[in-house]
């Protein structure tokens, strides 16, 4: 009864949210940017790896260079991003960011259009794109910090946890959307998806302009603009703590597995699974399903707890979940369509049940590892931090990420298959384990040292 009741209570609460003024066009933004993003990047990677190029190791390095171009930004300017999310109006930050979208949407958008035409598509279309791309990421980079900082300025205190969880849903929901109508736009109508882009910027901004002001809580201080000093000292200052230390570096080195992931699975599914845009644009849904399967179950098993426990294990899976998909591709590959597949006749193949289950269990484990972890980045630093905290780990984890990448496009630069590097992803979930074994350690320690100065 109890149970009911409190579950009814959290209803009722997100309910009453999305009819308030203080949240509801946080709300609405955040959903269209999410949207946006994941139309856009979709689209054009589908589009180059299916239309433009006709091999593998030369698809496997395009994806490889615009994950690296998309991830640069918050490499390089999560430190400003955090200063500014901390010391300035957040509505205003965010309202200037959207207004900028509408530029670099239309950027992409005659990228889009100029490939999809045929028009100077190696020498003008696809650098306009990757130039959006990474004028995306910049947008990514400093709209980050805010997003969460933001909710407990306009919400009340236990407003915040329903709040929160809308936003991600929210998110989910952009995402699995955005990328469902990429797959069967990114080849054949790639001009409304080019339109598409262009409109719902102008839509996401108008909507951004009816967020409530949300002035700075701590002491302003000065900008650092010196982008190197200011990010060595973020990062320096922030990994003091044990727990946010090792949760940092365990989401960075997560992220390095992703990068590699994401960079190989594009040609990955269009040269060895045979499949089509349609079909690529099911498995990243499939992906971003498991993500939220995973964080709701790691969080009814934690019960609301802010704890790493079970992260290790949750790794450790994902890598046997990545080895499964690594024998399924290998199986796959000897027994191969001769000719990409839809939707249809990719779930009637022998084994496509199976290849699905994989990517499912990869990401479901992937989400039950990651997401306690971010929880240690806004619970152990005082409210006036948390916008920062977030954006050290974002330097970390795009330097990582970087990293990631350039690794996938080394590997495939040397010839080594794009179906074995899968391997390389297993083996490093073994070392993801360790750091967060280290984090439970660290947690341990602060749980004892905080009883002890209570006593």
């Amino acid at each position: 009864m109890q149970e009911w009741v409190s579950t009814r209570g959290f209803m009722f609460t997100s309910t009453h949210l999305l009819r308030r003024r203080r949240f509801l066009p946080l709300f609405a933004t955040q959903l269209f940017n999410a949207f946006n993003d994941n139309l856009y990047k979709t689209t054009m990677v589908l589009f180059v790896v299916y239309a433009v190029y006709n091999d593998e190791t030369t698809e496997a390095s395009f994806s490889g260079l615009a994950s690296a171009l998309f991830i640069l930004p918050f490499f390089i300017l999560s430190a400003l991003a955090g200063q500014l999310a901390d010391m300035r109006d957040k509505a205003t930050i965010i309202r200037t960011v959207k207004l900028c979208e509408i530029g670099l949407m239309i950027i992409g958008a005659i990228g889009l259009y100029m490939a999809w035409r045929g028009i100077m598509v190696h020498a003008v279309a696809i650098p306009l794109l990757l130039l959006a791309l990474f004028l995306t990421g910049v947008q990514s980079t400093f709209l980050g910090p805010i997003k969460y900082a933001i909710l407990p300025q306009h919400l009340k205190k236990d407003e915040v946890l329903a709040g929160t969880g809308l936003v991600e849903a929210g998110t989910y929901i952009a995402i699995l959307i955005g990328t469902i109508l990429a797959g069967p736009i990114a080849v054949d109508h790639t001009g409304w998806a080019a339109i598409g882009i262009i409109v719902v910027s102008c839509i996401g901004y108008m909507v951004s302009r009816q967020i409530p002001s949300a002035p700075p809580l701590g002491e302003i201080e000065k900008l650092d603009w010196h982008i190197l000093r200011a990010s060595v000292k973020l990062v320096r200052d922030t990994m003091h703590n044990a727990e946010v230390y090792y949760a940092i570096l365990a989401i960075s080195f997560f992220w390095t597995i992703g990068a590699v992931l994401f960079i190989q699975f594009p040609p990955l599914a269009k040269n060895t699974i045979m499949a089509s845009p349609e079909v690529a644009s099911l498995f990243l849904v499939v992906f971003s399903v498991g993500v939220a399967i995973g964080s709701v179950a790691v969080n009814a098993l934690l019960k609301g707890k802010v704890s790493a426990r079970y992260s290790p294990v949750s790794v450790i899976v994902m890598g046997l979940f990545v080895v499964a998909f690594y024998v399924v591709a290998k199986l796959w590959e000897a027994d191969q369509p001769t000719s990409l597949l839809g939707v249809g006749e990719f779930i009637a193949w022998p084994m496509a049940t199976v290849l699905l289950l994989c990517l499912l269990g990869i990401s479901v484990a992937g989400g039950m590892f990651v997401v306690p972890l971010y929880a240690f980045l806004t619970t152990r630093v005082s409210p006036d931090k948390a916008s920062r905290t977030i954006a050290a780990n974002n330097i970390v984890n795009s330097g990582a990420m970087v990293g990631g990448s350039l690794l996938a496009m080394a590997l495939s630069a040397v010839g080594i298959p794009i179906t074995e590097q899968i391997l390389l992803c297993a083996v490093m979930c073994l070392f993801s384990a360790w750091l967060a074994k280290r984090l439970i350690t660290a947690e341990n320690e602060a749980a004892e040292l905080a009883a002890a100065s209570g006593a």
